[in-house]
């Protein structure tokens, strides 16, 4: 039997071509010109209601930060478009997950605090080895404060911390879209039933089904399968 012996379509399935199938799920064919500024617009949109619908893995980067002694917070950017000219600015941060303070490639890891558990902190000046962080998500970037703040001799060292980013914009017809081939299927039936919000009404409520469909299939799929254990806590009665 002759197979392609190629696992590449998702590779050579381009913007103008998710486009094509996704109109033509709803009817239409043979779009153009502001159609195809329409339907773009609509993917991006929908790229970013994902961002709503939890973690995404493949999204999932890995980044250090260079410690300053005295330099508590340190920034990220949700945008590439933020006028910065700092070569070692990151860019497409959505959210921090977890960190360690990373001594010679020595790991301790680091508990995330909330705003008002980093507000009761007392004495936020202090300095010496990090043991927690507090984030903050803005319109335009986030921040990442660490208790204790570093001091001279943590001055070098390092936080390595995990991190998810933005999916990308669609950009030109002949990108390729910022995603797994598990997530094609989910992402042709969200645009078509994006495009039929604004072009066939009445397949709005079909199109919606299939899309919440082909997503969580997509959503449990996603990941990496690892083994858990509950163990009930074992009370002992006082003699």
């Amino acid at each position: 039997m002759a197979t392609s012996g190629t696992t590449v379509f998702e590779k050579n399935f381009k913007i103008d071509d998710i486009i094509d199938e996704a109109y033509e799920r709803i009817g239409i064919r043979g779009v153009a010109g502001y159609e195809l500024k329409s339907a773009r617009r609509s993917l991006n949109i929908m790229f970013q209601e994902w961002a709503n619908r939890g973690l995404h893995y493949w999204d999932v980067r890995n980044n250090n930060i260079t410690l300053v002694s005295g330099q508590a917070t340190y920034t990220m950017f949700r945008s590439t478009d933020d006028g910065t000219s700092d070569a070692t600015a990151v860019y497409g941060v959505d959210d921090v997950l977890e960190a360690s303070y990373r001594n010679s490639n020595v790991d301790t890891p680091l508990t995330k605090i909330n705003r008002s558990s980093y507000q009761a902190l007392s004495n936020k000046s202090s300095t010496g080895q990090p043991t927690q962080y507090f984030v903050q998500r803005f319109i335009d970037k986030i921040t990442i404060t660490l208790y204790l703040t570093p001091g001279s001799s943590e001055a070098g060292k390092f936080i390595n911390y995990y991190y998810t980013k933005r999916i990308e914009d669609v950009g030109a017809y002949t990108n390729e879209a910022d995603v797994p081939y598990r997530f094609v299927p989910c992402m042709l039936a969200g645009l078509s039933y994006y495009l039929a919000l604004k072009n066939a009404p009445q397949r709005v409520q079909e199109l919606k089904l299939l899309y919440e469909d082909e997503l969580q299939r997509a959503l449990a799929e996603d990941g990496s399968s690892s083994s858990s254990y509950i163990t009930p806590k074992t009370y002992y009665p006082s003699v």
